[in-house]
């Protein structure tokens, strides 16, 4: 099995394999994985204190992290339809 990182398996538990089978074969669900992880490790240094911003900031790109999460769910839910109806044609 694919091993998440920790931002990754909080929000998708359970879906590591088809996380992984979409790393793999779509360029932009990388991308988007990319771009997860930078705003999370931005927004965590932002909680944390270790790097100084508004509420405005954070909350900006908190909203624009659960855009991406929403985009990386919807892309998911369609690779694991697309998986069942290949089961079931077999």
């Amino acid at each position: 099995m694919t091993e998440l990182s920790h931002d990754l398996a909080e929000e998708f538990a359970g879906k590591a394999e088809v996380i992984h089978d979409l790393k793999l074969s779509h360029a932009h669900f990388r991308r988007l994985l990319e771009e997860n992880h930078v705003l999370y490790k931005e927004i965590q240094s932002i909680q944390t204190g270790v790097a100084p911003a508004s509420d405005e900031t954070l909350e900006s790109l908190e909203k624009k992290r659960l855009m991406l999460l929403d985009e990386i769910a919807s892309m998911i839910a369609q690779a694991e339809v697309k998986a069942e109806a290949a089961t079931a044609l077999s």
